[in-house]
């Protein structure tokens, strides 16, 4: 198990062009049952189960363990800034890294809902992006129910807070998350061309994906 899993993840950092520190030669396979200890001290703020219940901090729940690794490794390294997430990433080791992001990653994510009065500008620009501006549809990235894609480092983005991704989106346009260095800046360019209607259309319209 633990060669299979080294395997994919560097096969991940070579997609990515990258090289993923808990990721690297050697490392073990996640636990769920190591990360379900480990993650204690995470429940405060995303819930015992990934499933935050206050809108400003992330669903976790079902996410891609390679991503949730990735992030924390943004956290320690200083490619995401968050003085509430740096002292707790800092505290990881990559096994401990692995462990927590497989056990949210193995845990439900609680359903939601969209604001109707949004559904029809995010689901527009979700599927179509906005030919205009050059925004890509988020749908070839995120698929078409928001499952993302594991391998090429793309998240879940189904069933998040709308809160938290406007916040993310907003960060991205204005430069203070910079953690999209490995996809060619991909999201910084995308959210750069958005309005701020269109951020809360989509981010509503994320949110009722599941």
């Amino acid at each position: 198990m633990a060669t299979k899993n080294t395997a994919h993840y560097f096969w991940l950092s070579v997609l990515l062009g990258t090289s993923l520190t808990a990721a690297s030669a050697g490392a073990q396979e996640g636990s769920v049952e190591a990360g379900r200890t480990k993650s204690a001290t995470c429940a405060a703020c995303h819930g015992v189960d990934g499933n935050s219940v206050t809108p400003d901090w992330p669903m976790l729940a079902g996410q891609h363990a390679g991503y949730i690794v990735r992030q924390l490794e943004a956290f320690k390294n200083g490619e995401r800034t968050n003085v509430t997430m740096k002292p707790f990433a800092d505290m990881l080791s990559d096994q401990d890294m692995l462990d927590v992001a497989a056990y949210f990653e193995a845990q439900k994510p609680a359903p939601k809902g969209a604001d109707p009065a949004l559904v029809g500008l995010g689901q527009q620009i979700y599927r179509g992006g906005v030919p205009a501006r050059g925004v890509a549809a988020c749908i070839a990235c995120h698929g078409p129910q928001g499952m993302g894609n594991p391998l090429a480092s793309y998240p879940r983005i189904s069933g998040q807070h709308a809160a938290y991704t406007t916040k993310q989106l907003n960060d991205f346009r204005g430069g203070d998350r910079r953690s999209d260095v490995d996809l060619n800046q991909m999201m910084r360019n995308v959210a750069g061309q958005l309005f701020d209607d269109e951020i809360k259309a989509l981010a509503s319209y994320m949110q009722g994906l599941n």
